[in-house]
């Protein structure tokens, strides 16, 4: 099969492609010089003297919040499993070692972000930061290399890092990634970053994927002698952080927030000048399959990320509406992460996406979650009897399927009924003495008003005819 080829010009690098039509929001087109997020206190509503707080940079997740939080698990639960990965849980505590062979140790995340101790046993431990090295330590530790390959694996959960409260990002932060591993197939980038795209997608947002390739072991230590020699050119430009880092770590400066490395950056040298062929025709395969899965995109030559672990591919996401340019995911290819954590070698590939980021921007576009909490029923009680009868009920409903709710505390029937507006039930089903001793039950229609007496024993079969289950 012949494509049609043209050449796609970024700044300084070209890399040629076929030819594909991709409507991507201006918005979208500029990630870079994006302002960092401003910082917020999380403060609870009420403060009380010898009442203890809530830590900084932790949040509750109150009751009013839960319609988000369930439709964003479900959607990844839904999503990674139509997509054949298998659920995996790592233990929140890690050993500090895995970290810092991992994620690298002139990293922000080992150097100023971690929450290390000594424990008990005098074991250097490590709240987990990211799930990506606890994942695969496990792949290893159980021999997954022994199954079917490539093996897919997903994860929900908290990671913790130290580090300054900002809006969308807490010192105790959930994520949802997958990992794939034992393919090194194009195709797999391709595909992790469509299943973060359609995330975003099924809650609502709309995203863009930024895409550079940072190489391989053979062709990145050129580009790292280009990037020493123009960052010691602009030394004085810099911050204390990435003086440091100029012939300690370099990527790590495309990476810094700072205003005066941020702009610097713009000027910098870009890995795709120094890609061999290898790596070349490896982003050539995976931009190709985006086009096909139609997943916009934009190709950033100076976006890397902040772990040591990547090779090749990386990715960010970005919303494409809305004003804040902060990523609202990203991942890429670690081909070299098994092996250098003392498995066997083995390409792999994954992304993590925090789901506070993930909610409040469902919240700044105000996208209400599609998850149905609202009940069908209401269950109203009316003294000791109907109260004791009603708990029978309430349990023979929710096993028939029927969304209820129902308040066995209130004496009042007109405080129950304001209560059963508010949820926004359809019909309220009332049971007071009368109703006990007739063996009946009374179905109040919320939205007319109207009253029908029904036998207790047809009450199910009566109520998800109601309801539109029957």
């Amino acid at each position: 099969m012949v494509f049609k080829k043209k050449i796609v010009t970024v700044g300084k690098s070209s890399i040629v492609r076929k030819q594909v039509e991709k409507k991507v929001s201006p918005r979208a087109a500029s990630r870079n010089n994006r302002p960092a997020p401003p910082v917020v206190e999380e403060k609870p509503v009420i403060r009380t003297k010898g009442v203890p707080q809530v830590l900084r940079g932790m949040k509750d997740v109150l009751p009013a919040e839960q319609k988000f939080w369930r439709q964003i698990r479900h959607t990844a639960e839904d999503l990674a499993e139509a997509y054949g990965f298998e659920r995996i849980e790592t233990p929140i505590l890690e050993s500090t070692p895995l970290f810092v062979r991992s994620v690298g140790v002139q990293t922000d995340v080992v150097e100023k972000e971690m929450f290390s101790f000594i424990d008990r046993g005098g074991d250097n431990v490590t709240l987990r930061p990211e799930g990506t090295a606890p994942v695969v330590r496990s792949y290893i530790n159980h021999g997954m290399f022994s199954l079917p390959q490539p093996v897919k694996l997903y994860y929900l959960g908290p990671m913790f890092r130290y580090e300054r409260p900002q809006q969308g990002r807490f010192r105790q932060h959930n994520q949802f990634g997958v990992e794939v591993f034992g393919d090194e197939n194009p195709v797999l980038d391709a595909e992790i970053m469509l299943l973060a795209h359609l995330f975003y997608r099924g809650i609502g947002v709309s995203s863009v994927v930024h895409v550079n390739s940072l190489g391989c072991s053979d062709c990145r230590p050129r580009y790292r002698e280009e990037l020493v020699a123009y960052y010691r050119s602009k030394r004085s430009q810099l911050c204390e952080d990435c003086k440091r880092r100029i012939s300690k770590n370099p990527l790590r400066l495309l990476d810094c927030k700072e205003d005066g490395c941020s702009a610097l950056k713009e000027e910098a040298p870009q890995i795709l000048d120094s890609l061999d062929e290898a790596c070349k025709e490896h982003l050539m395969k995976v931009l190709e399959y985006l086009d096909d899965l139609q997943v916009p995109y934009v190709l950033d030559p100076h976006l890397v990320r902040g772990f040591d672990y990547y090779t090749r591919t990386v990715f960010e996401l970005l919303p494409e509406e809305g004003e804040t340019k902060t990523a609202l995911g990203g991942g890429g290819r670690y081909d070299g992460l098994v092996e250098q954590l003392g498995g066997r070698p083995t390409p792999a590939c994954g992304f993590g996406i925090g789901l506070e980021r993930a909610i409040l921007q469902m919240k700044s576009q105000e996208i209400e979650p599609s998850q149905n909490d609202t009940p069908d029923v209401f269950l109203a009680q009316l003294g000791d009897n109907a109260r004791r009868k009603a708990f029978v009920l309430f349990e023979e409903l929710r096993v028939a399927g029927i969304r209820l709710a129902g308040n066995f505390t209130k004496g009042s029937l007109k405080s129950q009924l304001e209560i059963a507006n508010r949820l926004g039930a359809r019909y309220t089903v009332i049971l007071g003495q009368q109703e006990v001793i007739d063996g009946t039950i009374l179905v109040r229609d919320m939205e007319s008003g109207m009253q029908e007496i029904v036998d207790s024993k047809k009450a199910v079969s009566e109520l998800k005819k109601k309801i539109g289950r029957g």
